[in-house]
């Protein structure tokens, strides 16, 4: 647990590692001293998980609160050479681990605050602390104008998306006509990918599974503290995704296309694969097997359906996906050793992902017998996240194809109504239940 500070109340200690403590004395421990500062891993583990019992700003309080004492036990002079960097150095570590925290007002002022008592008389600090103040800014406002942009593109599908009730004779457009090269496809792919994963806040691991405070039932909901929502638009992108590969196959009026479609799409799946674009990938896979589109019989016959075999096994949910998670654990090993930005690429499948950390959440949410916060569990759920940290930090080194990007992101996607509709056009109804389907979907 990193260095290991004075005799604070209500820490426990084993083997010389932190493994538990009050929630009061783990506050503590995050606090500098002139003698003392906290392990980084520290600083991310406690920022991250704490947030399962107590709101971010009432912690940047309590912080604030005891920097202040510090500076209080201090002579003066003491002060400004020892305690106002360490407590800048801490500051700034939130505010760059952590920037969305600051979205919150409340934040911003005790950060204001706390920074002019180290800043004032001393233009060192000053600079320091408009340095760190502006690249907080920078990075709030680059998240407001993604947001903006994101915003932008729903509208626009919205606008567009018309659930077509027979299957158009000519189609103006499909992804053969946008990118016929399944490797150029997967590199756009991934830089969708890599860019709505750039925004994820580690602290949205956490916030997206705090529905109250566990020791007070009736105390508010921390989501409504909620300031960013891109692990919800991400995992929205992945049922786009789907619904989109679903709809370029359904659409095609010839056998002939709709088979082609398939192979395409296989090949763009086996692409990413090789990129390390796990979650490209298992979309494109859901999209292929989502009923509309497996039961087109006959369509499939004309595939050459090996190599889809291949990666169906790859991605096999069984053993808990453990086919997935070698090949994971193996992109990892790659990244970790790579030389070129192309080999560091590790974009996972989000939605186990999540599921995982869900489980790490539940496991930190549980205080122990005696009323402490277990740290050790704490640890296994920051190491997640900081892995998935380094994942989202890599450059996309392919070269951006604005024409195929806007494509994936706007065209339209069927409804699951109207992708059945158009698989019934395309191969009638097989039994009494696709028949009375077919009728009721007709009438709508």
């Amino acid at each position: 647990a990193g260095q290991r500070r004075g005799h604070v109340a209500g820490l426990y200690y084993h083997e010389n590692n932190l493994v538990s403590g009050s929630l009061e004395g783990l506050i503590e421990h995050l606090v500098p001293t002139v003698a003392y500062y906290p392990d980084r891993t520290y600083i991310f583990t406690f920022l991250l998980s704490s947030r399962l019992f107590i709101h971010p700003y009432e912690l940047m309080s309590k912080v604030c609160h005891l920097c202040v004492d510090q500076q209080r036990l201090t002579d003066p002079q003491a002060r400004v050479r020892k305690i106002a960097p360490k407590i800048l150095q801490l500051l700034t570590e939130w505010t760059e681990t952590f920037p969305y925290d600051f979205r919150d007002e409340r934040m911003m002022k005790s950060l204001k605050e706390l920074t002019h008592r180290l800043s004032t008389g001393d233009e060192l600090y000053r600079k320091a602390v408009q340095q760190m103040t502006q690249t907080l800014i920078r990075k709030l406002t680059t998240l407001s104008q993604y947001e903006e942009a994101l915003a932008k593109i729903n509208s626009s599908v919205t606008d567009r998306l018309t659930v077509l009730k027979t299957k158009p004779q000519s189609i103006q457009r499909d992804i053969l006509t946008i990118c016929s090269d399944p490797f150029t496809l997967a590199q756009q792919l991934t830089h969708i990918e890599l860019e709505r994963l750039s925004y994820i806040g580690p602290e949205e691991f956490v916030q997206a599974f705090v529905q109250k405070d566990p020791l007070d039932n009736d105390k508010r909901c921390f989501s409504d503290h909620k300031k960013a929502s891109n692990l919800e638009a991400y995992v929205e992108w992945f049922n786009r995704l789907s619904y989109l590969v679903a709809t370029e196959i359904c659409m095609p009026v010839k056998k002939k296309h709709r088979a082609r479609v398939i192979e395409f799409f296989i090949d763009v799946a086996r692409e990413c694969f090789n990129i390390g674009n796990f979650n490209s990938l298992m979309a494109i896979i859901t999209g292929m097997n989502m009923s509309p589109v497996s039961r087109l019989k006959k369509t499939w016959g004309k595939v050459k359906t090996a190599k889809f075999d291949i990666l169906e096994h790859q991605m096999d949910p069984s053993s808990n996906f453990y086919n997935y998670r070698t090949a994971l654990r193996g992109a990892t090993q790659r990244s970790i050793t790579a030389h070129s930005s192309r080999e560091k690429i590790v974009i996972p499948f989000f939605s186990l992902l999540i599921k995982d950390i869900y489980f790490l959440n539940e496991g930190c949410a549980n205080r122990l017998p005696n009323g402490h916060v277990n740290l050790e569990k704490f640890w296994e759920l920051a190491k997640q996240v900081m892995e998935f940290m380094t994942w989202k930090k890599v450059e996309c080194p392919f070269d951006r194809d604005r024409k195929i990007l806007q494509y994936l992101l706007t065209a339209p996607v069927f409804s699951e109504d109207a992708l059945y509709l158009a698989s019934y056009e395309s191969e009638g109804p097989e039994n009494n239940m696709e028949k009375d389907r077919w009728k009721s979907l007709r009438c709508v």
